[in-house]
């Protein structure tokens, strides 16, 4: 999966004859996942039409302050609302004329008031004649551009369309995308960490038919490999029977049924992770004898015999070295005191406390409601989200212990 999958992009299009190029450039952003927006420069329409843009980005192209067809009624592009929807923004082509307005804070169209208003990072992909690339303004205005904190793709060696060749040709598509995703990848918080997670149930086998399990759906586990593996983690998440399905090269999943079945695989990469997130719910006790028939029903009353299973996450603690390990606790009364008992007897760097007395907390739901303990009991109650959302703050916890 690409790392611009899902990604908000900004393309701006500056008057170049290179813009023809972007209409396969907005292609390849969709085909890896992306959603783009357009913006375009007048002079740029001469080169590519907004007809075509808008129907490769499925977005309506922006060039004007204001839609001259709905000009009477006052409607406008809101360059700040664009601006801050985006993850990251590119201009391609970065004409010298857009490069001069780009480090100079020359702000006569709605490109140049998007840039101007642009939180997140922005990529430029220069397109220009040969010797107006080695100029020195040009050679300038990238050396400011960069300053800024702005990212320049550099041009291509190649035919020019003065028939010239040499430096100025704008990245191919192809090669703008590969650009982005290795800047990108390179900057992920969590790249080169190794993160094994559990989620979901264990099953625990009564005969051939029956078993004893619970209620997890194992989404809260899935949601915290895909956040951890938008991060730039390598993920191994050991999951019990779940309906969830995940899909990134990332995270490779190892389904298991029993809480042995569980304990074997984890211990089988335990050691060479930097993390171990414990978000499955192990059954604590399996029956003692397992019948190889389907048990009749014969009497009123019936009795299992129970014994302990192997407490995974216990044995986590026991063997820590390096690992930052955090557990999760489901309670329903003294929900802090028996939180903190669990961090010093399993060694627990944090603790993600769940309580069934919070509304839209527990299993099978879509929100959760956590507070995270640490293990010197600092405790921060969190509002109740999206799964997805506490899965990031999970995930930002990761970061904060290697980063902070």
């Amino acid at each position: 999966m690409s790392v611009l999958n899902g990604k908000k992009i900004l393309l701006g299009i500056s008057g170049g004859i290179a813009a023809y190029k972007t209409a396969s450039l907005v292609r390849l952003f969709i085909k890896a996942g992306a959603h783009v927006q357009v913006i375009m420069t007048p002079a740029s329409k001469d080169f590519i039409t907004p007809l075509t843009l808008s129907t490769l980005s499925k977005n309506p192209v922006h060039s004007t302050f204001y839609n001259q067809e709905e000009e009477n009624n006052g409607t406008w592009n809101n360059h700040v609302e664009l601006a801050l929807w985006a993850d990251l923004m590119l201009i391609a082509p970065a004409t010298a004329n857009t490069l001069s307005k780009m480090a100079n804070g020359t702000c006569d169209n709605l490109l140049m008031a998007v840039y101007l208003s642009a939180k997140c990072p922005v990529y430029f992909a220069p397109a220009m004649d040969l010797d107006m690339y080695k100029h020195p303004t040009t050679i300038a205005n990238f050396s400011a551009l960069t300053q800024f904190g702005n990212t320049l793709i550099p041009a291509e060696n190649g035919e020019l369309a003065s028939g010239l060749s040499g430096e100025g040709r704008m990245a191919e598509p192809e090669n703008i995308i590969a650009f982005l995703e290795a800047d990108l990848e390179s900057k992920l918080p969590l790249k080169g960490k190794k993160i094994l997670i559990t989620a979901g149930p264990t099953y625990e086998a009564i005969d051939p038919v029956r078993f004893i399990g619970n209620h997890s759906s194992g989404k809260m586990g899935f949601d915290i490999a895909l956040s951890a593996a938008n991060l730039g983690a390598s993920v191994i998440l050991v999951s019990g029977p779940t309906n969830c399905k995940v899909h990134n090269s990332l995270i490779e999943v190892i389904p298991v049924v029993s809480a042995q079945e569980m304990y074997d695989a984890c211990h089988e990469h335990y050691a060479d992770v930097d993390v171990a997130i414990a978000a499955a719910a192990v059954a604590d006790y399996k029956p003692k004898n397992v019948a190889t028939q389907k048990i009749k029903k014969a009497a009123d009353e019936f009795t299992i015999e129970l014994e302990r299973t192997k407490d995974i996450l216990a044995s986590f603690g026991a063997n820590k070295k390096n690992q930052f390990l955090i557990g999760f606790a489901l309670e329903t009364e003294n929900e802090i005191e028996n939180a903190k008992l669990k961090i010093q007897k399993k060694n627990l760097d944090l603790i993600v406390l769940n309580s069934l007395q919070d509304k839209g907390a527990g299993f099978g739901k879509d929100t959760n409601k956590i507070t995270f303990i640490d293990k010197s009991f600092h405790i921060e109650p969190m509002e109740l989200k999206s799964k997805e959302a506490v899965a990031d703050d999970i995930l930002n916890k990761v970061i904060a212990f290697f980063y902070e």
